[in-house]
C-alpha cells in the first residue's frame, strides 16, 4: 500500500496526462471542454486527491488528507472511528459517497451553528437547479481521484461486495441452505 505522498504523486501524474490529452484532443476539435468544466473537474480532482482521500478512515493518525485540512483536520477523527481502514470507505461507489455525506453533515452543522450564533448572517444560496454540465465534471474529477487511490492500493471494484458476502457467510445463527436432492 503506497504512502499518502505516493498516492498524491500518482494522482498528479495521472492528472497531467489527462490534461495534456484533453488539450491535444480539444485543439484537434475532437473534444469540447468549456473552461468552467475544466475548472470543475480540476477542483474536484484536487479535492478528492488532497482533502477527501479514502485514507481519511485513518483520521486518528497522521494522514496527509487530514493534515491538508489544517486545524479543521480534527473534524475527520469521527469519520476515522466510524469506518475501519479499507472497509466501506475503500469501496468504489459507496466509499467516495461516505466522505461526501460526512462533509455534507459537517457543513450543515457549521451552517446551523453560524445561523444560531449570528442570525443576521447571510450565506450564499446554492443555485437551483444544478445542471449536468456543471455536476458531471465535478463527479468525474472526484471519483477518478478516488479510483486512482483504490487502484494503487490494489482494491478491486468488487471489494465491497466480496467483503459483505464474506461477512454474511460468517454471521452466527445463519442457516446454510440444504443441498437439493437430484432425484427424478
Amino acid at each position: 500500500m503506497p504512502s499518502g505522498r505516493v498516492h498524491n504523486l500518482i494522482n498528479i501524474a495521472a492528472y497531467s496526462v489527462l490534461a495534456a490529452g484533453a488539450l491535444i484532443l480539444s485543439r484537434q476539435d475532437l473534444l469540447t471542454i468549456t473552461p468552467a468544466q475544466a475548472l470543475n473537474f480540476t477542483l474536484a480532482f484536487a479535492a478528492g486527491t488532497f482533502l477527501l482521500s479514502p485514507d481519511l478512515d485513518l483520521a486518528e493518525g497522521r494522514v496527509d488528507s487530514k493534515r491538508h485540512w489544517g486545524i479543521l483536520g480534527v473534524l475527520w477523527v469521527p469519520y476515522g472511528r466510524m469506518f475501519r481502514h479499507r472497509g466501506l470507505s475503500h469501496t468504489w461507489v459507496l466509499g467516495p459517497l461516505t466522505r461526501l455525506a460526512y462533509l455534507a453533515v459537517l457543513i450543515t452543522l457549521i451552517v446551523g451553528l453560524l445561523r444560531t450564533a449570528v442570525p443576521t448572517l447571510t450565506l450564499p444560496d446554492i443555485p437551483q437547479p444544478i445542471s449536468l454540465k456543471f455536476a458531471v465534471p465535478i463527479m468525474l474529477g472526484y471519483y477518478l481521484s478516488q479510483w486512482l487511490h483504490l487502484i494503487a492500493d490494489g482494491v478491486r471494484p468488487d471489494h465491497g461486495l466480496r467483503h459483505t458476502a464474506r461477512k454474511l457467510r460468517r454471521m452466527p445463527g445463519r442457516r446454510r441452505p440444504r443441498a437439493r436432492s437430484r432425484s427424478h
